[in-house]
């Protein structure tokens, strides 16, 4: 058996199934940087398109959270669970922002490593990035402490955590190889199980704006999370839920925060977004057996006071809640995007949506570009919502007005405007 990258890509690439000593080779290659881009980049496409057994989601989860230090939470002496959950990605997915410091005020600890953005979807690391001055890579000990003082921290992989990890996400997210169920499997769970938790819950998104469009992949994927994590000893659950339109309200990552503000002071939250939410937090303290309520922690405003010592404890401004104005960053234009027919909202293409704010800035074209944390969408018109000629659609923030009037069209192309459909439901399916 040869142990050249390029004879493991071969093998893969034939529908081979490989060994466990192959993909501990391409991960260490992967980690040390011995294999070069080109190798990975290929290595992800055979997978992308053979696929993994099971045996293999399992050895390169492994041999993916072995990459690096894993977690040990026993010498903090926490007085409760160590819980977290990962969403497969969405258009307008804030839901980590108000999740955690709600589980936290429920009693769990949610030490929360979060992604950057891939593809169209936007990432929650992207999102903290547009406060100023919060740090979403502090060392292994300022992370334990947030998270033992606070009861929750929400930080990217460090480079001790998974990093073979984090060097493989960046090569997917620009090598059209995102959509992969394995990938996708060994990506969340190498985090994951680096992180030493007691229990995770994951969402599962599907629909036009999510990575898995159609149910059948959602349940594949759903259902491979829990095998392998069970498997791994990481009791975990799976919600599938619908991403056929933009969740909330706003699109883009400093009005995303906004939004998140908004929601943690249970100002009118958007109906789908807080189903989500509180739907999540209960699964989360289901399953590490709290019985704290999140809609109290919600409504006592306990939630928001734990997420503002969360920025500032990791060096964002102290008063964020109070004055976000005055520090997330907003676009120079803003403009409407107004229907040209009445009628009712009856579908949106949610991954167009998302393309059209990633054109505007607000996503990666590639490995080094650099997001505009201003740009996006704020209200949000929502499926089955009447409209009348005019009438804003959603309300655009660009750069410039050129960029704003190309998200214009690409936005009006992306919500059908009919008759009223069915309400679809939010949460499709729990597996577990």
């Amino acid at each position: 058996m040869s142990l050249l990258p390029q004879e493991i890509i071969r093998h893969k690439r034939d529908g081979r199934t490989l060994s466990d000593e192959e993909i501990y080779l391409m991960v260490a290659g992967l980690t040390s940087g011995e294999i070069g881009d080109g190798q990975i980049a290929a290595f992800a496409m055979a997978i992308f398109f053979q696929g993994m057994n099971m045996e293999e989601r399992i050895t390169l989860t492994q041999a993916m959270t072995r990459s690096g230090q894993v977690m040990n939470w026993s010498d903090q002496n926490l007085p409760g669970p160590v819980v977290d959950k990962h969403s497969t990605g969405g258009v307008g997915d804030k839901v980590s922002l108000m999740l955690a410091p709600i589980v936290a005020a429920c009693g769990g600890f949610v030490p929360m490593i979060s992604g950057r953005g891939l593809g169209h979807t936007g990432g929650t690391l992207d999102k903290l990035d547009s406060i100023p001055g919060y740090n979403s890579t502090p060392d292994k000990r300022q992370f334990q402490r947030v998270v033992k003082d606070v009861g929750c921290a929400i930080i990217g992989q460090t480079d001790d955590l998974a990093p073979a990890d984090g060097r493989l996400y960046g090569i997917r997210d620009i090598t059209a190889t995102v959509e992969s169920v394995p990938l996708i499997t060994a990506s969340i769970l190498s985090k994951k199980l680096a992180a030493g938790l007691d229990g995770l819950v994951v969402d599962v998104k599907t629909g036009s704006g999510a990575f898995a469009a159609d149910i059948g992949m959602a349940r594949e994927l759903a259902e491979s999370i829990v095998a392998v994590a069970n498997g791994a000893n990481l009791p975990t659950c799976a919600l599938i839920t619908d991403m056929n339109q933009v969740l909330g309200r706003t699109v883009g990552n400093s009005l995303e925060v906004a939004e998140a503000l908004t929601f943690l002071r249970n100002e009118n939250p958007e109906a789908r977004l807080r189903e989500v939410v509180l739907t999540l937090a209960q699964e989360m303290l289901d399953l590490t057996g709290l019985s704290g309520n999140p809609e109290a922690a919600l409504n006592s405003g306990r939630a928001m006071e734990i997420f503002a010592r969360m920025v500032s404890q990791l060096g964002g401004p102290t008063d964020l809640a109070e004055n976000a104005v005055l520090y997330l960053p907003r676009a120079p234009v803003s403009k409407p995007c107004a229907a040209i027919d009445a009628g009712t909202v009856s579908a949106m293409d949610t991954r167009a949506i998302g393309i059209a704010v990633l054109v505007m800035g607000g996503g990666r074209r590639n490995a080094a570009s650099q997001i505009n944390p201003s740009v996006g969408l704020t209200e949000m018109c929502a499926v089955g919502e009447r409209v009348e000629v005019g009438q804003p659609l959603v309300m655009v923030h660009a750069a410039n007005e050129a960029d704003a009037d190309a998200a214009i069209e690409r936005i009006r192309a992306a919500i059908t405007i009919g008759k009223k459909e069915p309400e679809h439901e939010i949460i499709l399916e729990r597996i577990a």
